[in-house]
């Protein structure tokens, strides 16, 4: 009965297992963070692999970080940050030895509390000082046609230790396209940061219309790190230009609607300015343009756009190719406070419905019409002088015979943009959803349900895609091929309308599955990790302090032997004395 007894109480405390504490060493289950950005290849991250590996007899968690907190494995660093707080913050919360392995080059240092940085050990595995030259940035119009100019204004600069001789301080900008060259200018290294140049070339050099992938590369520099040497540059080029537009007079309303035509609406865009009476320069040159280019500009365009006075140029507005949609935007209307308020029932209703109307500035004027508008115009916006009286149309869309036109009357609109953030998102919803209506079934945005929000990505960082129909997001079936090789994944969007796709350096056309959106995404080799830096933390021996473990009695092992001890005697005694 006494074996029975014990074996019975063994088992009910293995059913019951309560647990009890212990303290363990400040050694014991260290937490290794190792910095698996792209800054750590070659040397740093063997002598880093080599560092986790010594941890292992004291049975240490091992976490990558860098864009993300990932598992440990020894695969090369391919992450194009290093993000420590993510991963700092999740081992803060358990007691112990934090171990962080690191060639020093965090990015995030400034964010990470003071204190949460001083507790863990930080070991630094230095990069070697080379000296680097590289491309930092490049910007230009997205979208042009054959008779434009590319226009891109290349940033480069030079970092780390230089070399002698006139080799380390000459170099050129290269433009190509498909291991085609465009164009070349020589440049002059700076002793440190960065410098800007502008370079041009016409269109027609690049050999077929439609996307292309320019590569901005900077040689002859001599540096010790070629990765960063270049950069890419998505351009989209159109035999003609889909929308024109007239200023008279040019002012930031102008300026912001072409950019946000080229962005939003992915439309190539001519911009002419009436600097004086009568005389039209081109926006983009100050190039005087006489009125037959004018003329046969607008009646080209899919949509031709008058902003300022558009009166004046009333003339190119009503040669429009047969019905083609038309933009009217005067700017000099009643001057104040105008807040725009949301649509209640309009065609913009649902473009508009994230918009967040309270924290937008007031429009500065509103051109008040002398008359009532005609019943064939709908109100898609409107505005009130002060948040008081009688609200004010401030978008109208009309249909006159076969050609639909749609009036902007307020001015101001462009501090939306310029203020950047909600504010720049509910400028851009407003022009596309515009623009959309004018444009019909040509519009871009009417029919995609999703978009790439950049077109270049450095290495080592997702392509980020952004929900852009109205009803709700839903994964989409993504093709992708660059050269011969055929990649199919799928976007999952988040509650935010994103996601995200890891892709390897490359240039990619897309096809999304079940509608027509495609076009050209690429991922750079270029990585901001393989700039040289001073590193933003230095080693430190860190805080480590004990830990309390919780214990239960399932993990005692003498507890299942003392169980099965006694249950078999009592088994084998009752054997013997011939019980069943």
């Amino acid at each position: 009965m006494i074996l029975r007894a014990v074996a019975v109480l063994a088992l009910i405390l293995l059913l019951w297992n309560p647990s009890s504490a212990r303290l363990l060493p400040a050694g014991d289950q260290p937490i290794v963070l190792l910095d698996a950005s792209l800054s750590m290849t070659g040397p740093p991250w063997q002598a880093a692999l080599d560092s986790a590996r010594s941890f292992a007899g004291r049975r240490a968690v091992v976490w990558r970080f860098g864009a993300g907190v990932t598992a440990f494995d020894t695969t090369p660093p391919t992450a194009g940050a290093s993000d420590l707080g993510p991963a700092l913050e999740a081992a803060a919360g358990r007691a112990g030895e934090v171990v962080i392995i690191t060639d020093g080059n965090v990015d995030d240092v400034a964010s990470i509390p003071p204190d949460l940085l001083r507790r863990p050990r930080i070991i630094v595995q230095p990069r070697r000082a080379f000296f680097d030259a590289y491309v930092a940035s490049v910007e230009g119009a997205r979208h042009v046609t054959r008779g434009d100019t590319v226009r891109l204004k290349v940033s480069y600069g030079a970092a780390g230790i230089r070399g002698s001789g006139l080799g380390a301080r000459n170099a050129a900008i290269v433009v190509s396209v498909a291991e085609r060259r465009l164009t070349s200018q020589r440049v002059t290294l700076p002793d440190s940061g960065t410098m800007s140049t502008d370079v041009a070339f016409p269109v027609s050099r690049i050999p077929n219309p439609g996307w292309a992938v320019l590569e901005v590369r900077l040689d002859g520099a001599g540096d010790a790190e070629p990765r960063d040497d270049a950069r890419l540059f998505v351009l989209d080029v159109s035999l003609e230009p889909a929308a024109v537009i007239f200023a008279s007079p040019p002012d930031w309303e102008a300026r912001f609607l072409a950019r946000a035509l080229s962005d939003v609406a992915r439309l190539p865009v001519r911009v002419f300015v009436e600097t004086e009476a009568g005389r039209w320069r081109d926006g983009a040159t100050l190039a005087p343009v006489a009125g037959a280019e004018l003329t046969r500009a607008a009646s080209a365009a899919r949509l031709v756009i008058a902003t300022g006075d558009p009166a004046r140029a009333r003339e190119f507005t009503a040669r429009t190719a047969g019905a083609g949609p038309v933009l009217l935007w005067p700017t000099n209307g009643q001057a104040g406070d105008w807040y725009v308020e949301p649509p209640q029932s309009s065609p913009f209703t649902a473009a508009l419905a994230g918009v967040s109307w309270d924290s937008l500035p007031p429009a500065t004027a509103v051109t008040v019409p002398a008359r009532d508008s005609n019943r064939t115009t709908t109100v898609a916006l409107a505005a009130r002088l002060a948040r008081r009286g009688l609200a004010r149309p401030i978008v109208t869309l009309e249909q006159r015979d076969d050609r639909r036109v749609a009036s902007i009357t307020a001015a101001g609109l462009w501090r939306w943009a310029f203020r950047g953030g909600a504010a720049e998102q509910a400028y851009r919803s407003v022009i596309a959803a515009v623009v959309d209506w004018l444009l019909g079934e040509q519009g871009a945005a009417t029919r995609e349900r999703a978009a790439p929000e950049q077109l270049e990505v450095p290495n080592g960082l997702p392509t980020v895609w952004r929900w852009t129909a109205p009803d709700s997001a839903r994964p989409l079936a993504i093709t992708l091929r660059s050269g011969p090789t055929t990649r199919t994944n799928t976007l999952r969007f988040d509650a935010a309308g994103r996601a995200q796709l890891l892709l390897p350096p490359g240039s990619y056309r897309y096809v999304l599955s079940g509608g027509p959106e495609q076009g050209v995404v690429a991922v750079e080799t270029w990585s901001e990790e393989w700039l040289p830096r001073a590193p933003a933390i230095s080693a430190q021996p860190g805080e480590a302090t004990a830990r309390v473990a919780s214990v239960g009695l399932r993990d005692r092992w003498w507890l299942f032997v003392i169980a099965i001890l006694a249950l078999a005697t009592e088994w084998a005694l009752r054997r013997r004395q011939g019980l069943p």
